[in-house]
């Protein structure tokens, strides 16, 4: 959308998207165990989608952050940047694919680009939990990956709702940052 330094606009969107990302990952419906319905990933769509992949890393990192280290009960730990990964690599991925179209995306475009950084922040957060019920002594593998095909069906539905909802968001937005 733009290149060069950041806007006035920008930062503030930013930032009210990075809040968002932090609120919503804290009114996650959490349904036992590992299983945790969320929708922190929008703010970040729309930052990656609006201004590219720095911004949409910044977003996801940073709007993370503030919930892994204030919201969730575990604080700053060793698996912390695990944790926070799967949405830096959302805004990058979204952001850059975003570019690279100049940001111009059509509605197959973005389910597909939905799809794509939905699949990878299941993925990576189960890496991660892999990786931090090692490192705290908790693994289980029906734990870890017992309700992973529930939660790949859930992040390809949730991929096919932001692609076809998407472009309705980002469209005023566009204008009101212009």
């Amino acid at each position: 959308m733009k290149k060069g330094r950041f806007t006035t606009r920008q930062l503030a969107l930013n930032a009210m998207l990075m809040a968002m990302c932090t609120v919503l990952a804290s009114v996650a419906l959490k349904l036992g165990g590992n299983f945790k319905l969320t929708f922190e990933s929008v703010p970040i769509h729309i930052g990656a989608l609006l201004f590219g992949p720095v911004d949409g890393m910044l977003i996801g990192g940073l709007g993370t952050f503030i919930y892994q280290a204030l919201f969730s009960g575990y604080g700053i730990n060793a698996t912390t940047l695990l944790w926070i990964l799967p949405y830096v690599v959302c805004g990058l991925s979204v952001g850059a694919y975003a570019r690279r179209r100049h940001f111009v995306l059509n509605r197959r475009q973005t389910t597909f680009i939905m799809l794509v950084s939905e699949l990878a922040i299941t993925l990576l957060n189960t890496f991660a939990l892999y990786v931090d019920s090692h490192i705290f002594g908790y693994y289980s593998a029906a734990f870890v990956f017992g309700t992973l095909a529930v939660r790949l069906a859930l992040c390809v539905a949730k991929g096919i709702v932001y692609g076809s909802i998407m472009q309705s968001l980002i469209r005023p937005l566009r204008r009101a940052v212009a």
